[in-house]
């Protein structure tokens, strides 16, 4: 099993002219402690089950840049991109800038968008949920096609590109894995099924209902549900000296015999260093042996 760092909260006791550094110094030993992949929010405010909208957030793609040129080995992504922040052909570019650039190291995750506070505040679009799905899927069909040797037209509902040139191709062929956040079972998990290779739920009780909607849904469109990567979010606090580290371990254990491959977590006092430090001493080795 791999474990992933998810950084949600930049309001450190550095205050912002301490965030570009103290960023670096957790990418880095997240990274030198095994950390799979790292991500970020593509939040405008911080949200509510983490503090006031107006504590400190940073726009994510350029925040995925900045990591890019401190790491060098773990994999990279907004977790998970609001599809009606960015036109879609431009996000096709910017992740394809994040994976050359990083060398190989870009994740697309994606999702319908759900902030409308954040969106309506600083103007961005934001229709009703049932376009923002329409847009969601016509997005998917965008990136595929930007990432693909078709670089003719894309008519759509919603979205109209004349020529879908990407130049250049990001590095990971057949391109960059594209996540899909979240566990709707009607629209959600068919998305999955018919065009991601990863999928993110929640360490809930529903969870191993959620994989079992997925495989329906695999089934009906004739798609290996083997062949989808699923993760899992939750929060990794490993205690102030590792007390809480044998519990983890068991449920991680329980993820991992339903079929988890990663899960990707929340690091209290994340920039203290010392939880990134215990986990990689003593949670990332075992995992890994599952």
């Amino acid at each position: 099993m791999l474990i992933g760092l998810h950084i949600a909260d930049f309001t450190w006791p550095d205050g912002p002219a301490g965030i570009a550094s103290d960023l670096a110094r957790v990418a880095t030993t997240a990274e030198d402690a095994g950390f799979a992949r790292i991500s970020v929010m593509d939040h405008l405010w911080q949200i509510g089950f983490l503090g006031p909208p107006e504590h400190e957030m940073l726009e994510a793609y350029t925040t995925l840049g900045y990591l890019a040129a401190h790491t060098s080995r773990v994999e990279l992504t907004a977790w998970v991109t609001a599809v009606v922040y960015r036109e879609p052909g431009m996000l096709a570019k910017m992740v394809s800038t994040l994976d050359v650039l990083s060398g190989g190291r870009a994740l697309l995750g994606i999702g319908a968008a759900w902030n409308e506070a954040e969106a309506r505040g600083l103007g961005l679009t934001f229709p009703p949920l049932a376009e923002r799905f329409e847009r969601l899927e016509e997005a998917l069909q965008i990136v595929l096609q930007m990432w693909s040797d078709n670089d003719g037209p894309y008519e759509g509902k919603h979205y109209h590109l004349e020529q879908t040139l990407n130049s250049p191709q990001p590095l990971r062929r057949p391109h960059p894995p594209i996540l899909i956040g979240g566990g709707g079972e009607k629209k959600t998990l068919r998305l999955v099924a018919q065009y991601a290779q990863m999928c993110n739920l929640f360490s809930s009780p529903e969870l191993e209902h959620k994989l079992d909607v997925l495989r329906s849904h695999c089934d009906d469109l004739g798609r290996s549900y083997d062949d989808i990567e699923k993760t899992v979010m939750m929060p990794l606090d490993p205690g102030e000296d590792g007390e809480n580290i044998d519990g983890l371990l068991e449920r991680l254990k329980e993820l991992d015999d339903l079929g988890i491959s990663e899960v990707h977590s929340i690091v209290p006092r994340v920039s203290e260093i010392k939880p990134l430090e215990l986990i990689g001493e003593r949670l990332i080795p075992v995992a890994a042996a599952f």
